[in-house]
């Protein structure tokens, strides 16, 4: 039976368990959102590779973290197809098609790519599949013709140059994609822990969705906060706070929020018990994925059952998207 839904495309990479920015960014999407559209959600491990291809054991060993991370927030495989990028090769075939389209000086001038390529401190020696991962990327999406990809705000631009590619593929060969839309979530970024603007695995500035109780409570207590306050009598500054902006996010007692707010501004509440407070909420929220992920720690025989079957779905649906392709750039030599 073929799905009139429209279809969602996201995913990560499997470099590390999941954070609290995945969560806010995307994960929180995906799970609404499965109801209503056809999902698909990829691990990407072919983009994984692209920096961190002299260790392929630390791709292939967090396949089945990502796995166990989705079924924790609530992602049901039985509404989301859960597939790996590197078993569909037709993703690799549009790849190669779309390098075509796109110019090096556009690709490298992607906010993304100019701020990832800094961060990773590649400086001239910069893999040439790393740079051009905005191109698989696009591939990605539009293999699956997905209308719809929940991300990041970082992640903008990636979509921004997927719409471009799209409009020239559709342009010079006929119209076989869609422009897809970006769906950022509630909260466009959540910072990291130090207070750097964003969180990031390679930062080691998160909190992850499967971190214990008593990792939470270390993270939770040495939060950045205001640097100027120096005694809990001080006034404190709340805008821009990570402490502050967490509450926000994840404490549901917004009077409690609100009463925190006032007292640190007039210097009446030390960091400690707004932080304790925060790590209560905190836990509260996650406590809750982590028996979720537990029921399913272990079973590998149930995750490789999830990833072979949404693996295969994945790859039928790619293959009729090539065959389209193939025909409208006159290379269906055969048939």
């Amino acid at each position: 039976m073929i799905s009139m839904k429209k279809r969602i495309l996201t995913g990560d990479r499997p470099t590390g368990r999941l954070h609290l920015g995945h969560y806010v960014g995307s994960l929180q999407n995906r799970v609404k959102l499965q109801d209503e559209y056809d999902q698909f959600v990829m691990i990407a491990d072919v983009q994984a590779l692209t920096d961190n291809f002299e260790d392929p054991q630390k791709v292939r060993e967090n396949v089945k973290e990502l796995v166990l991370d989705y079924l924790a927030v609530g992602i049901d495989p039985s509404k989301t197809t859960i597939l790996i990028q590197s078993m569909i090769p037709e993703i690799a075939e549009l790849t190669v098609f779309y390098l075509n389209l796109v110019t090096l000086e556009r690709v490298l001038r992607n906010p993304t790519v100019k701020d990832e390529i800094k961060q990773k401190g590649f400086g001239q020696n910069i893999p040439a599949g790393f740079a051009m991962y905005p191109i698989s990327q696009a591939a990605d999406i539009t293999i699956f013709n997905a209308s719809l990809v929940p991300v990041g705000e970082d992640q903008l631009p990636m979509i921004e140059q997927t719409r471009e590619i799209v409009r020239k593929f559709n342009l010079l060969y006929g119209e076989v994609f869609i422009e897809p839309e970006a769906l950022v979530g509630n909260v466009k970024r959540l910072p990291g822990i130090d207070g750097n603007t964003k969180m990031g695995k390679s930062l080691g500035n998160c909190i992850y969705l499967s971190d214990s109780e008593e990792e939470l409570k270390k993270k939770v207590m040495s939060m950045y906060t205001d640097p100027n306050r120096i005694h809990s009598t001080d006034p404190g500054k709340v805008e821009g706070n990570p402490v502050f902006i967490y509450h926000d996010v994840f404490n549901p007692d917004k009077a409690e929020v609100e009463d925190l707010n006032k007292r640190y501004k007039e210097g009446k509440v030390g960091d400690v018990e707004v932080k304790e407070k925060l790590f209560i909420k905190l836990n509260d929220f996650l406590k809750p994925i982590r028996e979720k992920r537990r029921e399913f720690e272990g079973k590998d025989e149930i995750l490789d059952k999830i990833l072979k079957e949404g693996t295969e779905k994945a790859r039928g649906v790619a293959k009729e998207t090539m065959q389209k392709v193939r025909s409208v750039m006159k290379i269906d030599y055969f048939g």
